[in-house]
Parts: C-alpha cells; sequence; structure tokens
C-alpha cells in the first residue's frame, strides 16, 4: 500500500499509477489523513463475447418494420403541411 498526499499524487500520478497494475493500492491522504483509495481495475475479458447468446428469447414482430402511424410521426418530426 502506497500513502500519498494529494499534492504527491497530482505531481507524480503517472508513475504511480503504473504501479497498480502490480497490485499495489494507492491511499490518498489531505494532510496525512486518509480520504480516498485507488486500486486497480479487474481486466477485462480476453475472448470477444459470442453472437447469439440471446438466441430464441424474444421474436421480432413483422410489423417492426412498418412505417409509423402519421401522428406518431408528427410527435417526433413535427407537422408536416
Amino acid at each position: 500500500m502506497i500513502k500519498l498526499n494529494i499534492h504527491e499524487a497530482k505531481t507524480h500520478l503517472s508513475k504511480y499509477l503504473a504501479k497498480l497494475k502490480g497490485g499495489e493500492r494507492i491511499v490518498l491522504c489531505n494532510r496525512n489523513h486518509p480520504v480516498a483509495e485507488i486500486t486497480a481495475l479487474p481486466k477485462l475479458p480476453v475472448q470477444p463475447r459470442p453472437i447469439g447468446l440471446a438466441k430464441g428469447r424474444f421474436s421480432v414482430p413483422p410489423s417492426f418494420l412498418d412505417p409509423l402511424p402519421d401522428d406518431l410521426l408528427d410527435a417526433f418530426e413535427g407537422p408536416r403541411g
């Protein structure tokens, strides 16, 4: 665990952020009183998500691509004249 006063953290932030990757934690202090802790975020998954995870859970009705009614179009675009 690394304890830093706010001024030191602002001055050398990039140097200390590199240490987070190694598993270190940074405790930010205001006049030597701890106020916050900085930790590294968990690593993102390496493999992409597979396609089709929700296959069969819902269906799109044929009317999905139908034109919107005129009153709804007017609500979005303003009255056509």
